[in-house]
């Protein structure tokens, strides 16, 4: 793929965070491959989480072609920029065929970025994941990759006032060691990234330099004042009956 637009994103990108004094906990980076195809699943805690995620994959000289909402895809400016960089669109009405183009585009040796929680974390841990990360790997016969972000959420999350700026703020980037997918049972698959998920976490928020003890920003059981998963399933739930009320009386 021709990339002429993705180089110089980063390069402002990685510009913009140094003028903002943003600070990075790195680890676990060698584990993306230097060639060849990927899946990199990572938790989902903000809506900036993709810009930083393909950080992780600098070092190995890689970018990750992201999976996201077709909307993005849509709009007048995004759209534009979202196909010049080659990511992904999703439509949720047609899941299957994105992730077969997942797929393809890691058969073919591309870094595959996806947030198999597929929504935003409102209680901080990793949520219920979907098996789709682990069957476009085994679909494409390449490694599967856990990672977490940690961090973002202060710039920009639900229920909460955004701080884009974010000067002087640190964002973790935690990789993981490739988990080996057949596709044979996606399930029990899906919970062994489940558990990498977890535990990478659990490193980020233990070495993050701020303690979680009464942070909105934090799990509720690491003494952070976030909706417990209980809660939060709740929230997500009257978010959804919103969200299906609006299209409702759109059409």
């Amino acid at each position: 793929m021709r990339d002429l637009t993705y180089p110089p994103v980063i390069g402002t990108a990685k510009t913009l965070f140094r003028v903002l004094g943003m600070k990075f906990q790195t680890s676990g980076t060698e584990h993306i491959p230097r060639e060849g195809g990927a899946i990199l699943a990572s938790n989902h805690v903000s809506y900036v989480d993709f810009i930083f995620n393909g950080l992780a994959a600098v070092p190995s000289g890689r970018l990750v072609r992201f999976m996201a909402k077709k909307e993005a895809f849509d709009h007048k400016v995004s759209g534009p920029l979202m196909r010049s960089m080659h990511h992904i669109p999703v439509d949720r009405a047609q899941g299957e065929g994105s992730l077969h183009a997942a797929a393809d585009y890691a058969r073919a040796g591309e870094i595959v970025g996806i947030f198999p929680e597929a929504t935003i974390s409102r209680s901080m841990e990793v949520k219920e994941i979907k098996t789709g990360a682990v069957r476009a790997a085994a679909e494409a016969g390449v490694p599967l990759i856990p990672m977490v972000v940690w961090g973002t959420q202060l710039l920009k999350t639900k229920d909460h006032e955004a701080d884009l700026w974010g000067r002087g703020k640190t964002v973790a980037l935690h990789v993981g060691a490739p988990i080996p997918v057949t596709g044979e049972d996606p399930v029990a698959e899906t919970e062994q990234l489940h558990a990498a998920l977890a535990a990478l976490l659990d490193k980020a928020i233990r070495e993050y330099p701020i303690s979680p003890e009464g942070q909105w920003w934090a799990p509720a059981r690491y003494g952070g004042t976030a909706p417990t998963p209980e809660e939060a399933r709740r929230l997500d739930l009257e978010e959804k009956a919103a969200r299906e009320a609006k299209r409702a009386q759109r059409s």
